[in-house]
């Protein structure tokens, strides 16, 4: 029991998705419940029977507490809510057993004379002999308090009884709240008694018959009624004696039966373990909603980037990097314009004008190397930030997205240090392409031409040929031109290199430029990442509070 008390609590439902605070109630019941009565009477089958005194605001119940012990334990009067601090009165020799905190652990004890700095979280032990040992009765809050703290504790407090002495009267045993608790009382086998109180005498019998048939109704025929007719209270606030002596003897009898006293927390107890698997089943399915929401946003982030990498392969291959400015400053490079459309005609006129380039001496590369360089970033960051645009906007559309975006505003955007990143990463891709001439050209031949040539220039034709298009979907005009530009670029390093190199340089540089952006873009989905890390969501809680739930099954 104590493990599936752990994996309750473990359970917790970050994510705010539809439905989580159905989720997120049923797992605070589930642990008070296990807190507050299953663990603690598992634990102690002989201690005293909690009775706890509930009911709606102006019932009567600290009177009627008062007027069974004929003592002033807890405080009433017309003022709402009278009860706040709730009050536990006892016997003298059974004060051991709600000293410590076996049951109702988050409330501190307090003793002595009652005082307006009992507070929140407290509970009051009243030692009295008027009660019986073995019978212990806690008068709880308002059910229908118009403090929501007072009404969540008197739910808490019922959850934690032995027996309900629910208190209503002639005037309000109809209402909603009562007959809700009723009936979860009755959905968990809870062992209830029903006070009716203020009853006009002539009408007792008319209205006791009414509330035994929905007290039927609702399952709960064998809950015993004690009626209480409307009376003038004692000079010290008290139920005339008569009026309360048949509740006070039934108490009394039920606590020095120790058999009578177990078959009331046998049923109680047995009502509330059957209760646990169905609102286990139900924690385990809010449990598993959270991981589905949480995988749903991961996968998301991961598809939005794999998508921009994907889109960057693609740019790097159909040309386009090839038109606009680099193709201006390509142009200005090898020759005039009419060189160009003279490309695929003439061949052997792009044979005679690549080895007049070589043995001369062409223009400077920098104005195309820094061309290339600005397109490719250009795509790189167009992409990634493309990326976190598209993240954001299927978060806000998916469960749990909006949230979390909440807490962590600017993730629209790729992060401050993007830009610089994609400038470093063409930077030293350049490099990386330098150094790969550097090692084709180790023959003495190779490197008289690119001496000649020039190792930026080089480097600068093999970025063309890496961003030159594969796959033929170049057409009319844009083969004369991007095309034609690929072509000349490729025939350059083959003079120089060979066929087979350069295919070979093409290749294992893309490969390591698109390794390059995909680590970058890694790294910046893993803020996305990192944000949904941050959300306590694990996927085995589901399972290990599931299986808990099948061991205690299994031994009931």
């Amino acid at each position: 029991m104590t493990t599936l008390r752990d994996q309750v609590a473990d359970a917790t439902l970050p994510l705010d998705i539809p439905g989580v605070a159905t989720g997120r109630a049923t797992r605070d019941s589930l642990l008070k419940q296990l807190d507050d009565y299953v663990i603690p009477r598992l634990r102690s089958l002989d201690a005293p029977l909690l009775a706890v005194v509930g009911g709606s605001t102006g019932a009567g119940k600290s009177t009627l507490v008062n007027s069974i012990v004929d003592s002033q334990v807890s405080r009433s009067g017309v003022l709402r809510p009278t009860t706040t601090t709730p009050v536990l009165v006892h016997h003298p020799k059974d004060e051991r057993w709600f000293l410590d905190d076996r049951i109702l652990p988050g409330l501190s004890r307090v003793t002595g004379a009652a005082s307006e700095g009992d507070g929140d979280g407290s509970l009051r032990l009243v030692a009295s002999s008027s009660l019986p040992p073995g019978m212990a009765l806690l008068d709880a809050p308002d059910i229908d308090s118009v403090v929501s703290a007072n009404r969540a504790l008197a739910g808490q407090l019922l959850a934690a009884a032995d027996l309900w002495l629910f208190v209503t009267t002639a005037a309000r045993y109809a209402d909603a709240v009562p007959w809700d608790l009723l009936r979860q009382a009755s959905e968990r086998g809870t062992a209830v008694a029903i006070v009716l109180d203020r009853v006009p005498p002539e009408a007792m019998a008319d209205i006791r018959s009414h509330l035994a048939s929905m007290l039927r109704d609702q399952g709960l025929s064998t809950a015993p009624i004690f009626g209480i007719p409307e009376a003038t209270l004692t000079s010290e606030g008290r139920l005339p004696e008569a009026d309360v002596a048949r509740l006070r003897s039934w108490l009394s009898a039920l606590a020095s039966d120790a058999r009578a006293r177990a078959v009331i927390v046998k049923q109680t107890l047995d009502g509330a373990l059957g209760s646990l698997e169905e609102r286990t089943v139900s924690l385990v399915g809010s449990s598993r909603q959270q991981v589905t929401a949480v995988t749903a946003l991961h996968a998301t982030a991961e598809q939005s980037y794999r998508e921009a990498l994907t889109n960057v392969e693609q740019g790097m291959t159909d040309g386009t990097l090839l038109r606009g400015e680099v193709l201006a400053r390509w142009q200005e490079y090898v020759g005039t314009g009419e060189f160009f459309r003279q490309v695929e005609s003439t061949i052997s006129k792009v044979r005679d004008r690549i080895t007049a380039a070589i043995k001369g001496t062409p223009p400077p590369a920098g104005d195309l190397g820094e061309a290339l360089q600005s397109g490719v970033a250009a795509l790189i960051e167009s992409q990634g930030q493309g990326a976190a645009a598209t993240v954001v906007r299927q978060w806000r559309q998916l469960p749990g997205g909006d949230p979390v975006l909440a807490d962590h505003p600017g993730m629209a955007k790729a992060s401050p240090e993007f830009s610089g990143a994609v400038e470093r990463l063409v930077r030293d891709w350049q490099g990386e392409l330098l150094d790969m001439v550097r090692s084709e050209g180790k023959d003495r031949r190779t490197t008289a031409r690119i001496a000649a040539y020039g190792l930026n220039g080089i480097g600068v034709i093999l970025m063309l040929v890496v961003f030159a298009h594969t796959g033929g979907l170049l057409a009319g005009a844009e083969v004369g031109i991007a095309g034609g530009t690929a072509v000349l670029a490729q025939k350059v390093l083959e003079a120089i290199f060979g066929d087979q190199a350069v295919r070979e340089m093409a290749i294992r540089a893309r490969k390591r430029l698109l390794e390059r952006v995909s680590e970058l873009y890694a790294a910046e989905q893993a803020r996305y990442d990192g944000v949904l890390d941050g959300v306590d969501i694990r996927e085995d809680r589901a399972e290990r509070l599931a299986d808990a739930a099948a061991a205690v099954k299994a031994v009931r």
